[in-house]
């Protein structure tokens, strides 16, 4: 199998992960690179500023009507909490939104980092332009059917007295994982692994693509940093992968 080209223990290590996403912020600003990052860093930049805009202006009449009146002793530690999960889940789905837009371009982010990195271009599938665009076009959507089928169920647990109070933590978990699964598939795509055994890899390095994960989704929920943040997470993808790799 293609996944078994990779050394899975040393994916899960978050050390090794953690180095992967400080290599991507160092390479960012490469001249090879730069091309492939100045369109995304400008659909991130217009889509944050709205999520920003939407944030600041439901945020309070959101967390009111989330925290029942019975639990208006614990509001003190109930606010920050909800409020982060909030802040987060706003930024995460205007990134699936800005992923969606920018693919083609992180595609061929993670191609030119590869080749920056070992010398020698990886081999998409396909080689035209139109059936690159579509295949990843296509491969963004398998993975927000993924996301929008495992979130209905947190949100639903959110507005259940009581229940709700786990659903911060369970949101989070769940968007870090995501966040890992969304950024590694652009490097894996162009081995021809696609989504099916992307899950199946990194199934086996649960707490590495969770550090990677983790680590992307809070960096998406800082104001400005967010607008870096995407485009380096792919670098550092493929930095995870390239390292990783038997041969």
């Amino acid at each position: 199998m293609a996944i078994d080209r990779y050394d899975t223990r040393k994916l899960n290590n978050p050390l090794y992960a953690l180095r992967c996403l400080w290599q991507g912020l160092v390479l960012l600003p490469r001249p090879t690179l730069r091309r492939f990052v100045l369109i995304p860093l400008a659909i991130n930049f217009l889509l944050y500023a709205g999520a920003f805009a939407l944030a600041s202006y439901y945020f309070a009449d959101f967390l009111a009507w989330l925290i029942p009146s019975w639990l208006d002793w614990l509001e003190w530690l109930l606010w920050p909490l909800f409020g982060l999960a909030f802040i987060l889940i706003t930024f995460f789905s205007f990134t699936l939104v800005a992923n969606l837009l920018a693919s083609p371009f992180y595609d061929k982010l993670a191609e030119r980092t590869e080749e920056l990195l070992t010398g020698v271009a990886p081999q998409p599938p396909e080689t035209s332009l139109t059936q690159a665009v579509m295949r990843e076009m296509g491969a963004e959507l398998r993975r927000l059917w993924y996301f929008v089928t495992r979130a209905i169920p947190l949100a639903v647990l959110s507005v259940i007295p009581g229940l709700n109070l786990a659903a911060p933590f369970l949101w989070l978990l769940f968007n870090a994982w995501f966040m890992g699964l969304e950024y590694t598939a652009y490097p894996l795509a162009n081995h021809g692994i696609l989504f099916p055994e992307q899950r199946r890899l990194l199934a086996r390095a649960r707490l590495g693509n969770l550090t990677l994960g983790g680590v992307v989704m809070f960096g998406i929920g800082v104001p400005l940093l967010n607008i870096l943040v995407p485009p380096a997470a792919v670098i550092a993808a493929t930095v995870y992968f390239v390292g990783a790799r038997k041969e």
